[in-house]
């Protein structure tokens, strides 16, 4: 699947620091076409610095999107069941989770949550492309909230499982937007999020070209940083895997195939799942 992307635009930006540290970049980790990503000094986060204003951000999503997510959902929707299988989720008893409400950040078309509403969850959803919101309100009779995660102003201790997949890196403050996570999340509740991985395999060897170095993609996260970010905003790491070792089309099939399998036992995909728990 081609990771989706409205390209560089001529829009408004601000220089930002560090989210993970509030260090500053040094020098250009990746010069792509029309943006720039730095690493922070300090702690290695990676990170486009400039980046576009919330507002013009937002815009992204008004183009294309719902097209490109109504095409992809049924593969991004199996590709998320994966990932949970390989933390064990479907394995874990209901009563061992505080309560039966699931959020879905990102939903896209809600694919997801009307599955896992047919599982016996109470799902929500929160979603900013309001086609693709608005989809699944109407074909699949699911809750979903139009925007982002700040403005649904969800209560404090809501969710027992809150999922996002591909989502954390469109975010232009990720430890903010960690901290309403945790704030939104009932003690002992899990929190299931998936992002590209840049310490990974496919990103040391395409470098500019890698798949997901595109200006939708704000932050660029690696296991070491994503791990750090999450045990300071108050979550304990309970898992971590990753997969895909070379894009289709990028190598013979044989070749593939094997990267993959080792990519995904060794911990250098191309794509990192955490699972992570609120303490109670």
């Amino acid at each position: 699947m081609k990771t989706f992307s409205v390209g560089a635009r001529d829009e408004r930006v601000t220089a930002v620091s560090c989210s993970l540290c509030g260090g500053h970049g040094r020098g250009e980790f990746l010069v792509c076409e029309g943006f720039t990503y730095k690493m922070c000094e300090g702690c290695g986060l990676v990170f486009q610095d400039p980046q576009p204003v919330f507002e013009d951000l937002r815009e992204r999503y008004a183009e294309r999107y719902f097209e490109y997510e109504l095409e992809n959902e049924s593969n991004f929707f199996q590709l998320m069941l994966l990932g949970l299988g390989d933390i064990g989720f479907w394995d874990r008893p209901r009563e061992s989770f505080p309560n039966t409400r699931l959020l879905d950040i990102g939903c896209a078309t809600g694919m997801l949550l009307g599955h896992m509403r047919d599982r016996g969850w109470d799902v929500q959803g929160v979603e900013i492309c309001r086609e693709s919101a608005e989809y699944g309100i109407r074909r699949r009779g699911v809750d979903i909230f139009v925007g982002s995660l700040e403005e649904a102003r969800f209560p404090a201790g809501s969710f027992a499982v809150v999922h996002l997949s591909h989502l954390i890196e469109h975010v232009r403050d990720p430890r903010r937007f960690l901290v309403e996570v945790h704030r939104i999340l009932a003690g002992g509740g899990t929190a299931v999020i998936t992002t590209p991985n840049v310490s990974g395999f496919q990103a040391r060897l395409f470098r500019e070209r890698w798949r997901s170095a595109i200006a939708d993609h704000l932050t660029l996260f690696s296991i070491r940083t994503l791990k750090r970010m999450l045990e300071e905003t108050g979550f304990r790491v309970r898992s971590t895997v990753t997969w895909g070792g070379l894009a289709r089309g990028t190598a013979p099939e044989l070749v593939k195939r094997a990267v993959d399998r080792l990519s995904k036992r060794l911990g250098f995909g191309d794509v990192v799942l955490f699972d992570v728990v609120k303490p109670d």
